[in-house]
């Protein structure tokens, strides 16, 4: 399994059409409309980022602010002496957004789950945020402490959806099953 990028510039209308869509094949998939807080309007800044090693990809999509950036950017420095941020330092690259911080963060460790790095770096993370991040098996979507963002779990007839508002959900026609909660992170996979 792999995981396909296709992001770009400009309104989702312009961005993907039926064509493009029905090429998308697999069971999980992040999608983000982005509206730059941090890092400037660039293709480089547009989101899902993505980082990783040879066992495994991560793609992330982020709502909202990190207050403690600095901190993140001194940790991936010495994860990177230590040994660890090769990966980091290529998603990184170009992007200078904390979003393409914390994925770095999860990424950097070729030793450690993609949930086990979440369960380490999200205690870390200050501010306000919402998380939707994937690797080739697991889609996985965590809330700030404080529940200062939104974010929404839905069922479809066949699946999941995570979405930082329910509008979202009703436009792909899921219902809406609960409000993830503040500080929590769920995990979705092939079992459900």
């Amino acid at each position: 399994r792999s995981i396909l990028v296709y992001k770009d510039m400009g309104l989702v209308s312009q961005v993907f059409d039926e064509r493009s869509l029905a090429s998308l094949r697999g069971h999980l998939a992040v999608g983000h409309c982005r509206y730059s807080t941090t890092g400037g309007s660039t293709w480089e800044n547009a989101q899902p980022t993505l980082g990783g090693h040879a066992e495994s990809t991560v793609a992330l999509a982020h709502n909202g602010n990190l207050t403690n950036s600095a901190e993140l950017r001194d940790l991936m420095a010495e994860r990177a002496a230590d040994g660890f941020g090769n990966s980091g330092s290529e998603v990184l690259r170009g992007n200078t957004t904390d979003t393409a911080l914390v994925t770095a963060l999860l990424a950097d460790d070729p030793d450690r789950s993609l949930e086990a790095a979440a369960l380490d770096v999200l205690p870390k993370l200050h501010g306000a945020f919402c998380f939707v991040f994937m690797d080739e098996h697991t889609l996985y979507a965590a809330r700030d402490p404080q529940g200062f963002r939104p974010l929404v779990l839905g069922r479809l007839e066949r699946g999941w959806v995570v979405a930082s508002e329910t509008a979202a959900l009703d436009i792909v026609g899921a219902s809406l099953i609960r409000e993830i909660e503040p500080g929590e992170m769920i995990a979705i996979d092939e079992d459900g």
